[in-house]
């Protein structure tokens, strides 16, 4: 696992060992910011909810995010992150926060909304469809900003959560992700 390109282009990252984290394949990986390069979308602050290696948000660190904040619940696991920030020299630019997605979402008061929302949950993670209607709930995004879901191609995400309507979906083998926007509402 690496980074693809920006800053820190061709890092290596830790990863913990065992299956408890599950980090986005880099080929899947160079497929969805393929797609945000797209969009322009990489830039502003970013969210890495269930950030595991926090392979996502460094990426987006890399290629020119100002700031990431990293929700992971596992005390071994962001001590990984921290470990991939210090090695990538992006820790200035970054927060780690050990705390549950749940709890991090009934807690978090942000400053500033968010232009990248990243979740890659377990792929048995049976809140996931609860965990984004949270997100659309709270309006965590700004008003151009995407979240980025991960999943398994078993599991059904719906085409909009509250205000967040999907605008992509691609499958690679056995990962997918699905990208959301805010909706607009037009003017009458």
């Amino acid at each position: 696992m690496r980074v693809i390109t920006g800053s820190a282009k061709g890092h290596k990252l830790k990863a913990p060992k065992g299956m408890g984290t599950r980090p986005m394949l880099d080929r899947v990986k160079e497929a969805l910011f393929s797609v945000l390069e797209g969009y322009n979308a990489i830039h502003g602050r970013v969210l890495d909810l269930y950030a595991g290696t926090g392979s996502l948000g460094i990426e987006c660190l890399s290629r020119g995010a100002e700031w990431t904040d990293f929700v992971e619940r596992s005390s071994q696991v962001c001590r990984i992150i921290q470990d991939n920030l210090q090695h990538t020299r992006l820790q200035d630019r970054a927060q780690v926060v050990q705390l549950s997605v749940e709890r991090f979402l009934a807690t978090v008061q942000p400053d500033q909304k968010y232009a990248i929302i990243t979740m890659d949950p377990p792929y048995a993670d049976p809140a996931i469809h609860d965990t984004i209607r949270k997100v659309a709930e709270l309006g965590l995004l700004d008003h151009e900003g995407i979240l980025i879901v991960g999943h398994s191609p078993r599991v059904d995400l719906e085409d909009t959560y509250g205000q967040l309507k999907r605008i992509k979906y691609r499958r690679l083998g056995d990962s997918c992700f699905s990208i959301y926007e805010p909706e607009t509402i037009p003017k009458t």
